[in-house]
């Protein structure tokens, strides 16, 4: 009979992340005392929270390898660690067009297949140089309280400043919301990519005002929500559906959602490379991918986590089909090798 995995057992005894995980040094070294250490880039938050029970435990109880993490998860950095040599950490996760991005400036270690046996997974979860972990959305959210009639129901709503008056909030993620962008200014979901970058930071210019803050981490996405300092903001879906679960008045807009998948890679050139590989390969079972996705709702990568996952749960996730027919897709391959100059544009605008 399969163990359907609940979220109140995972995070019992799990812990206070911050006081249970080390802190990373600032540089790892490649031999002595931490050789049995693997230390993992996360978001923070309850993202790491989750990770804590679902991942980093029961790998070290099974392996007997420490797990030690260094967030927040950055682009930047990963491209640093590579160049320099220098490496703060060895594993991280990041969404397919940032993934896209790192495959095509060559970042990212060749799957190990002396630990890693490709035949295991689905073949859209694993590529030459890593695999998926969870389907995630970036959702419209807003405060039933400011809006007890109804809030906005898209992003051309959200652009409706005289309609829907309010403060608002937006991912500093350059692609994400140039999407919403063309979105608002009535570009089908379907006709996103390319990318028509004018019109889109033309329709940026009118809500720019009205945006008090770009959040950059999960955890500030939800502290700015749930305080009402914002009244509407775009964030990822778990985080709002933690909020609601705990009694938050938030309420999830599903048209118009970015879904994407993440995926988990190994740093070019870092020295714990194996020990990576193996804690990449543990948290990519389906039971483990389960206990992640029965924290935060996201959704799994792999269809067989989804044997381990309550309907009641399974039901607040992005994969859910009538929530997928109103979302769209980020090109990764079109966005990939012209990122860089799409986020310094985003960049420059912003601070325009």
């Amino acid at each position: 009979m399969t163990r359907i995995i609940t979220r109140r057992k995972l995070i019992h005894g799990a812990g206070a992340t911050a006081a249970t995980l080390a802190l990373a040094p600032s540089i790892i070294r490649g031999a002595g005392a931490q050789e049995r250490t693997v230390y993992v880039n996360t978001w923070g938050g309850s993202w790491t929270a989750a990770e804590e029970a679902a991942y980093f435990k029961p790998f070290t109880a099974k392996t007997g390898i420490r797990v030690r993490t260094v967030a927040p998860v950055s682009f930047a950095k990963l491209k640093a660690q590579v160049q320099s040599g220098q490496y703060e950490w060895d594993v991280s996760g990041l969404g397919i067009v940032e993934f896209s991005q790192a495959m095509h400036e060559g970042l990212l270690e060749p799957i190990d297949h002396s630990i890693i046996d490709r035949t295991q997974y689905p073949p859209q979860n694993i590529n030459q140089f890593g695999v998926a972990s969870v389907v995630l959305s970036t959702v419209l959210v807003y405060r039933k309280d400011k809006f007890p009639n109804g809030g906005p129901q898209s992003w051309a709503d959200f652009w409706d400043v005289k309609k829907f008056p309010g403060n608002r909030c937006l991912y500093d993620r350059s692609f994400t919301t140039l999407a919403f962008a063309l979105l608002a200014d009535g570009v089908p979901a379907d006709k996103l990519y390319p990318l028509d970058l004018d019109r889109a930071f033309k329709k940026l210019n009118e809500i720019k005002p009205h945006i008090k803050v770009w959040w950059t981490q999960g955890a500030q996405s939800q502290q700015l929500i749930q305080d009402g300092e914002v009244d509407m903001i775009a964030m990822w879906n778990a985080r709002a559906q933690e909020l609601i679960d705990r009694g938050a008045p938030l309420e999830i807009v599903w048209n118009g959602a970015e879904n994407y998948t993440s995926f988990r890679f190994v740093a070019k050139g870092t020295p714990r490379a194996k020990l990576a590989w193996e804690y990449l390969k543990f948290a990519s079972q389906p039971q483990q991918e389960a206990a992640f996705c029965s924290i935060l709702p996201y959704g799994p990568a792999n269809p067989k986590a989804f044997d381990y996952i309550s309907p009641e749960v399974a039901a607040k996730m992005p994969s859910r089909p009538d929530r997928v027919k109103v979302a769209y897709q980020p090109d990764a391959e079109w966005l990939a090798p012209r990122l860089g100059q799409i986020r310094e544009r985003f960049a420059q605008w912003l601070a325009s």
